[in-house]
């Protein structure tokens, strides 16, 4: 198994985390600890699971870092799960039914849910992915495709009219429902923050790119940085503040374009 950051033998610290587990309510994961998991399909790569439905989640986030020859041959998603790939750092080359592509640190592909995808990293740097799967659902009339970009070609828009809180989209959910989920970047400013507390019945994901900020989640202030990973269950209420003297950056997920299940 062994630990994502390759600690080994004692600490001269005592133990302690800034990770918390609220299991149906919010989950906040630092790199520290967090452990390499064995999951078929994944060869010469580092992997670990980060979000999953244990957790309350209807999707899986994974941080999965690609060795040289490091692929994924047997193909993510497929048969009702629709994938999505981003690149954090590195690259790889990517392929499925529809397209193959290149991808360099900030390109990313959704593959819908028909189409499983492939990756493989053909250059002798590590690559390091976010990668995300969920069960696709249908919405008579309409379907989704493939999607391949990179967010660095993507202008922000001010988000709910403030200049120094922005966001992109990396998909067309806005335009088509065909997709039922987005990706997202939110960059907030050292002293921006949401407009104000967020309550939503979507689920969300976020993997933190840069920065640091001081977020609320569910009444409870935390510090997070780069590197931590948050998983926020349905009507938690959630906001934070850009902290420090940089950027503060994230990646999140959204599910999107779909009515209440009954």
């Amino acid at each position: 198994m062994g630990y994502l950051n390759n600690q080994t033998g004692y600490r001269e610290s005592l133990l302690d985390n800034r990770s918390i587990v609220k299991k149906n309510n919010y989950v906040v994961l630092e790199p520290d600890g967090l452990v390499k998991n064995v999951i078929p399909g994944y060869e010469n790569c580092d992997t670990t699971i980060l979000g999953c439905p244990e957790m309350g989640a209807t999707f899986a986030d994974y941080l999965v870092t690609a060795h040289e020859g490091g692929k994924n041959a047997a193909g993510i998603g497929g048969d009702g799960i629709e994938s999505f790939l981003y690149v954090i750092s590195g690259a790889v080359s990517v392929k499925n039914a529809d397209e193959s592509a290149d991808l360099t640190e900030g390109g990313y592909i959704y593959s819908p849910a028909d189409k499983p995808m492939t990756f493989e990293n053909k250059g002798s740097e590590d690559a390091k992915l976010y990668v995300y799967r969920r069960r696709y659902i249908p919405l008579e009339g309409h379907s989704a495709h493939t999607v391949v970009g990179n967010a660095n070609n993507i202008e922000y828009m001010d988000y709910e009219g403030m200049t120094n809180a922005q966001s992109k989209d990396l998909l067309p959910s806005g335009e088509d429902l065909g997709f039922d989920i987005n990706m997202h970047f939110l960059r907030f400013a050292p002293g921006a923050s949401h407009g104000y507390l967020e309550t939503h019945i979507q689920q969300h994901s976020m993997y933190f790119l840069q920065g640091k900020g001081m977020y609320n989640l569910d009444g409870d202030w935390m510090p997070l940085q780069a590197g931590d990973y948050v998983f926020m269950d349905s009507y938690v209420p959630q906001g934070c503040y850009g902290v420090g003297t940089e950027d503060y950056v994230y990646i999140y997920s959204k599910d999107c374009n779909r009515d209440v299940q009954l």
